[in-house]
């Protein structure tokens, strides 16, 4: 079977709240752009290869799509690309979106949002996305700054019916215990991938212990963050991806996938092609000595 009919589901299924979702999803961080996301200078992507892409995604049974009203580009909005692609949306479909974090219309990075401004972050997505709720909102954070006033304010979001569920972004173990204080927590998106140190492997088991969904980003770039994969990859990386005649980057997602059922990697594109093969990474199934190998890896992305 090619990757091109390989569907999300042979990668399983995990819930983020009561909504089921195939544990292969898609980032729509790169869809604005081509080549370093996230930056100011950005060039932006086609119009019709980015809503393209997405149509695909969800054909592959892509039911799980990461976005944020920050991934823009000077002329493109992932979120207005998802509305104009997708809408009206598939019933199964979860849209998951971040709050925090804001950029200026130039792509300048701004201070995050404090409390009283993160409702205005949650309108906005709401009207990007042509929607009168969010299924997932995370509250992405920076450093190891207390959470309780921000996540407070999320949560009367959601009493209110803004939002359909709370997650968390970029955070620590004490961060998801200071949230849980005051709300449920479906999911904690964290940076995650083959070299990760063992107190991050620590953190992801916790979450599966008490059922909340593990989405981890940069599960294929790594170290190289918004600008991609890494030219090189380990000879151990290498091997185990020509042991079974995919490229390494499935190698990678397949890996992430093994770490726990609540996995659930977004990893992104604006290929064809690599979406294909991102999604059937979802089938591809590592002995235990590949997987003992690829844990040897350097901690690359600790």
């Amino acid at each position: 079977m090619t990757s091109q009919m390989i569907n999300a589901a042979a990668s399983g299924t995990w819930k983020l709240g009561d909504r089921t979702v195939n544990r292969i999803g898609f980032g729509a961080m790169r869809l604005p752009q081509t080549g370093a996301a996230l930056s100011a200078d950005a060039v932006p992507r086609d119009r019709d290869q980015a809503i393209g892409v997405l149509r695909r995604a969800v054909e592959l049974g892509v039911n799980h799509i990461d976005t944020a009203a920050f991934y823009f580009s000077a002329l493109r909005s992932a979120n207005e690309l998802i509305n104009r692609a997708l809408a009206p949306y598939p019933d199964d479909l979860v849209i998951a979106t971040k709050v925090g974090p804001g950029r200026d219309p130039s792509g300048r990075w701004m201070e995050h949002a404090g409390p009283g401004q993160l409702r205005g972050q949650v309108e906005e997505n709401l009207r990007q996305l042509g929607r009168d709720h969010l299924d997932v909102v995370n509250l992405r954070i920076v450093g190891t700054d207390a959470i309780a006033e921000r996540f407070g304010a999320l949560a009367e979001l959601r009493e209110a019916g803004l939002i359909r569920h709370l997650g968390l972004s970029n955070i620590r173990p004490h961060h998801l215990a200071e949230a849980q204080a005051i709300a449920p927590v479906v999911c904690v998106q964290n940076m995650y991938g083959i070299g990760a140190s063992r107190e991050h492997a620590e953190f992801l088991d916790l979450c599966g212990e008490q059922g909340i969904a593990f989405v981890p980003f940069y599960s294929i770039a790594g170290t190289g963050r918004e600008t991609g994969a890494t030219a090189g990859d380990s000879p151990e990386v290498r091997a185990v991806a020509r042991a079974h005649g995919v490229g390494e980057a499935q190698i990678r997602l397949a890996w992430t996938l093994h770490q726990g059922a609540h996995v659930l990697p977004i990893p992104g594109t604006g290929d064809l092609d690599h979406l294909a093969q991102n999604v059937a990474a979802g089938s591809l199934r590592l002995s235990e000595d590949e997987l003992a190998t690829l844990d040897s890896v350097t901690h690359e992305t600790a």
